[in-house]
């Protein structure tokens, strides 16, 4: 099983990341965002929406293991993080985990 946690704080730390769902969702529609994040316990409509977007621009999403509030400690925000979209990864390794999961 793959570490997400490090991959995705370094990304917050060093790229440019978007947070929220809406703002996931623009990133997505817009064809910024190279992938998303979206916590467990985020409601199952917005999951559906989030993947059919992503689909349509064949940009990879990925679940966290880890409900809102994990992923915003995890990006230290002081607040609950549903969803986020990386934009530029900076010096994280976030895209080749996406790879190393789709080859497993």
């Amino acid at each position: 099983m793959i570490d997400w946690n490090k991959p995705i704080a370094l990304a917050v730390k060093t790229g440019k990341v978007t947070f929220g769902f809406k703002a996931t969702i623009d990133a997505l529609r817009g064809g910024k965002a190279q992938i998303a994040v979206f916590a467990t316990n985020l409601p199952e409509e917005r999951k559906r929406k989030l993947q059919f977007t992503a689909k349509s621009g064949d940009i990879p999403l990925h679940q966290y293991e880890g409900s809102s509030i994990d992923l915003g400690v995890i990006c230290s925000k002081p607040f609950t993080v549903s969803a986020l979209a990386v934009r530029e990864p900076g010096d994280s390794d976030i895209l080749k985990q996406v790879n190393r999961k789709r080859a497993e």
